[in-house]
C-alpha cells in the first residue's frame, strides 16, 4: 500500500489536505449592554484555606501578588451568541486590602439570586438559604442572566467581560432566564441596559497576574492585586 492510499485508509488524510477543513471563525465583540443566560464553570487553583472555609481546592493563588480568586469561565446559552465563551476572576483576597473580596462576594450574592431567582430586598429564611453555599463547588456550572460589557485587554484590543450578574425585577429577566427571547435582543435591535446598575463584579482583565500560567492571556491586574 503506498503512502497516499495508507493515509486515505488510516483516516490521516484530513491532516495532509486542509481544503475541506472549516474556514476560521471571527467572534466580534458582543455589544455592550447585551443581557444573556450564562453558565459558570470553575477552574481549581489547588489553594486551600480552611480558615476561610476554602476546603475544595477552587480557589486559585498569584505566586506574584498573593491575590486569591476564582478563575471561572462563562458559556453563552441561548441567542445569537450562543457558545462564545468569556473568563472572569472572581475575587477572593488581596494583599491591598478588602475591595476586590468586596466585590467578589456581591457577584457572588448577585449570581445566586440571579440563579435561584431570589429578590435582591428579599430577607426571609427562605431567600437567606438560597444565598448560602457549602463550598464553591456550588457555583461550578450555576446558570444565570448576566450583563456583558466591553473593555480593552492589556494590549489595547477589546474584549468582552461580565461585571454584572442580573437579579428579579429586571424586565427581562424572567423571559432570559428561562431561555426565551426578549423584544429588546431580537435581530436588528440587541439589548443595551443602561449604566444604571452597581459594578459588583471583578473581571480577568482587572485582576489577573500578566504572566501566571492559571489565567488567560492577555489580562492584566489592579493596583490592590499587585
Amino acid at each position: 500500500m503506498n503512502s497516499n492510499a495508507y493515509a486515505q485508509a488510516s483516516g490521516a488524510g484530513q491532516w495532509m489536505d486542509f481544503n475541506d477543513a472549516p474556514e476560521q471563525e471571527s467572534f466580534e465583540i458582543i455589544p455592550k449592554g447585551t443581557l444573556v443566560k450564562v453558565r459558570m464553570t470553575l477552574k481549581p487553583g489547588g489553594h486551600y484555606d480552611p480558615a476561610q472555609g476554602w476546603n475544595d481546592g477552587y480557589p486559585t493563588r498569584s505566586d506574584d501578588t498573593g491575590a486569591i480568586y476564582l478563575n471561572a469561565e462563562f458559556v453563552v446559552l441561548d441567542g445569537p451568541f450562543a457558545k462564545r465563551k468569556l473568563w472572569t476572576l472572581i475575587g477572593l483576597h488581596s494583599e491591598k486590602g478588602p475591595a476586590w473580596m468586596e466585590m467578589g462576594r456581591r457577584f457572588i450574592r448577585a449570581v445566586l439570586n440571579s440563579a435561584r431567582q431570589i429578590a435582591p430586598a428579599d430577607s426571609s429564611p427562605q431567600a437567606q438559604a438560597a444565598r448560602r453555599i457549602t463550598s464553591f463547588g456550588d457555583l461550578d456550572g450555576i446558570e444565570f442572566v448576566a450583563r456583558i460589557d466591553v473593555e480593552k485587554d492589556r494590549n489595547g484590543d477589546n474584549k468582552n467581560v461580565i461585571h454584572q450578574a442580573i437579579e428579579p425585577g429586571h424586565k427581562d429577566y424572567q423571559r432570559l432566564l428561562q431561555g426565551l427571547p426578549t423584544p429588546s435582543a431580537a435581530p436588528g435591535g440587541l439589548e443595551q441596559m443602561k449604566d444604571d446598575l452597581p459594578w459588583v463584579g471583578q473581571t480577568a482583565a482587572s485582576a489577573a497576574p500578566a504572566a501566571s500560567p492559571a489565567s488567560p492571556a492577555g489580562f492584566s491586574k489592579p493596583a490592590w492585586a499587585q
